[in-house]
């Protein structure tokens, strides 16, 4: 879901931000507000993994027993 809505974020900054036409006009959510969609996502899959970003390791000179 991450690349999809990565690809969403990259077309709709490449595109206008308004069109109209013959059929209506249409408006796209700003890249601010698109962004911090991403953020949120990313966030809320990282929330899902057990470690969370943490490793804990136990360091043992050398020579002790």
């Amino acid at each position: 879901m991450s690349d999809e809505l990565d690809d969403a974020i990259e077309q709709n900054a490449k595109g206008p931000a308004k069109a109209s036409g013959d059929a209506g006009s249409v408006e796209q959510h700003k890249l601010a507000e698109q962004i911090e969609a991403d953020r949120y996502l990313a966030s809320k899959e990282a929330a899902k993994k057990p470690n969370r970003g943490l490793r804990f390791n136990k360091l043992v000179p050398p020579g002790a027993d």
